[in-house]
């Protein structure tokens, strides 16, 4: 290989540039990005940045003078528009196409939007850094009413930062139950507990019909005609890997890139690879394949995939990480290693949930399959390191931690 083109200027797609120059690829490297900036880290979009704590120097991943190191072919503002496998090739949006002997894909994800939703003034999503910046400034004006639209774990915090800036927030959630599918009903309640604890109005099982306003927003009209008065909307229900750009290449597309064990996608001969939110996986460690939308992932897959690409399909090592998340929210940092099951088994091992410091571990057929904490790190580093052994539910409830 003498040329790499890595898609999506993202964490996964500047990790994937620096281990090719770690491991001393000296060929021609281009990373093509829809955004005209600079790679940067998303997290603190909708904490320090929506807080206008952080400025965007700030969230750089890599100083910006450091990049003449990497010697890389930058391609920012410009989308990828297609790709063609047969013949090696990328389109871009301005007309051009990149060549490649070995391709990265690293396109991240979407936010999904809610059907029928005007564009107008105070509706926001938050993916991109301008996004935050915009949503910021609106925040900040005195006596501003926020609706967030959906209680994961990016609405979550967008509520959260809102209501620590003075802004008087309500959350919409469909579900009976906030975070059900990932933590289950208990763990979701407490997590909607934090909300309601900090003055937040939680409203769940609840649909949106309509935002309306003249010229910007004005209100939201629930499901059932309510409706509640709001400055600024902000949709968070989730994200949708970016992949239409692939439509049409022949590479499997399954809620993702469909990708083996160890990250190449599917009948690329071991030419392409994907990693981050846009990648499918066959995980060893879960036996099964996922995607994982978060930064730990991004990072390491980023890496690894890149790696990979250069042994090639004969010497590549499977990727087989034990996912991990964190969330910030109010004075509480939520942190989740495994993947378990909304009704797997679970069992409080420290602390206590009315003090926002605990520990509960989920446990499936004897087997220990995921831990959460509530501001306690230390602890949970030891039931990821239980993870990855694979270790039995027995073990891991007899397992002292200080």
């Amino acid at each position: 290989m003498r040329t790499i083109t890595v898609v999506g200027a993202s964490l996964a797609g500047l990790r994937a540039a620096e281990a090719l120059r770690q491991k001393g690829f000296d060929g021609t490297i281009t990373v093509v990005g829809a955004e005209s900036r600079l790679p940067y880290d998303r997290p603190p979009l909708s904490k320090q940045v929506l807080a206008g704590e952080w400025g965007v120097d700030r969230v750089q991943l890599r100083d910006e003078e450091r990049y003449g190191e990497l010697d890389l072919d930058l391609r920012l503002g410009v989308r990828a528009t297609g790709l063609d496998v047969a013949a090696s090739t990328v389109a871009l949006a301005d007309g051009t196409t990149v060549l490649f002997d070995g391709l990265v894909i690293a396109t991240g994800a979407s936010p999904r939007v809610l059907p029928g939703m005007p564009d107008m003034p105070g509706l926001f999503t938050l993916r991109t850094l301008d996004d935050a910046i915009g949503l910021s400034d609106a925040v900040g004006r005195p006596g501003c009413r926020v609706v967030v639209v959906g209680a994961g774990f990016i609405g979550s915090e967008v509520a959260a930062t809102c209501h620590r800036r003075g802004a008087t927030v309500t959350v919409l959630e469909a579900l009976p139950v906030p975070l059900a599918r990932v933590l289950g009903g208990e763990m979701g309640k407490v997590c909607g507990q934090l909300h309601v604890d900090e003055g937040v109005d939680l409203r769940c099982g609840v649909g949106v019909a309509a935002v309306e306003g003249d010229e910007r927003v004005e209100r939201v009209v629930l499901s059932d005609g309510r409706k509640i008065d709001a400055d600024v909307v902000v949709v968070g229900v989730g994200v949708s890997p970016a992949t239409a750009w692939l439509d049409g290449s022949g590479l499997a597309l399954r809620d993702g890139v469909l990708c083996d064990d160890r990250c190449f996608a599917a009948g690329s001969a071991g030419r392409i690879v994907a990693a981050g939110d846009v990648a499918r996986w066959h995980n060893p460690w879960l036996g099964a394949d996922m995607r994982v939308e978060h930064w730990t992932n991004a990072a390491e897959q980023g890496d690894h995939a890149a790696k990979n690409l250069l042994a090639g399909p004969d010497a590549a090592e499977p990727y087989a990480p034990v996912p991990f998340f964190w969330s910030d929210q109010y004075d509480v940092k939520i942190q989740y290693v495994g993947h378990s099951a909304p009704d797997d088994e679970i069992a409080l091992v420290h602390g206590s949930p009315a003090d926002r410091k605990f520990v509960v571990l989920y446990g499936r057929d004897g087997r220990l399959t995921g831990a959460l904490a509530f501001s306690r790190p230390r602890q949970l580093m030891t039931y990821r390191r239980l993870l990855a052994e694979g270790a039995s539910w027995e073990t891991a409830l007899a397992q002292e931690v200080g």
